[in-house]
């Protein structure tokens, strides 16, 4: 697995001291999102995933990443949708979120990365109230671009390790429970 995007630094202070914000923006069933570019690690070929036992259906598995062991989300699933189809352009990005001890890197499986953004502050809008196909609080903003926006994604809560751990533990109790 080769990377293709390094971490590079987010804020940047143009003429007249205006911050931009640089995002990576990918494609996932049809829809543009955006994550800021601090929270990248590295985009990797899709390759095999080792499937475990007994995890939530968006957990795809894991992957060996130079002998760390990083769960792979299919953001798709995460977001209720059905599972990504896996293409020939379909890679995963390595994203470092913040956990209560630290920092852990997870993989997201996306349909195709498509390029880094630089987005003005005064060109995102709030996340709407409704109307959006994911869960509210997993959008940052709309980053207006020519033609339309991209959902900024909020990195720390669509892969909160700490969610991901309760929803876990939800499904061990669930599978460890006697059928009755």
């Amino acid at each position: 697995m080769t990377s293709m995007v390094p971490a590079q630094q987010t804020e940047l202070t143009v003429a007249g001291g205006e911050e931009q914000h640089q995002y990576l923006t990918f494609s996932l069933g049809g829809d543009m999102f955006a994550i800021g570019i601090l929270h990248i690690k590295e985009i990797i070929e899709y390759g095999t995933l080792t499937t475990v036992p007994m995890m939530p259906e968006f957990i795809r598995g894991v992957i060996n990443l130079r002998g760390a062991v990083v769960p792979v989300v299919d953001l798709a699933v995460r977001f209720g949708r059905r599972r990504t189809e896996i293409s020939r352009k379909t890679c995963i990005v390595i994203i470092e979120v913040q956990s209560g001890d630290g920092k852990q890197d997870i993989g997201v499986i996306v349909d195709a990365v498509s390029e880094v953004l630089e987005i003005p502050l005064d060109e995102i809008e709030p996340a709407p109230s409704f109307g959006a196909k994911i869960r509210v609080d997993f959008v940052a903003g709309m980053g207006k671009l020519e033609g339309g926006f991209v959902i900024i994604l909020d990195v720390d809560r669509v892969l909160s390790v700490d969610e991901i751990a309760l929803i876990t533990q939800a499904g061990d109790q669930g599978a460890a429970a006697p059928e009755r």
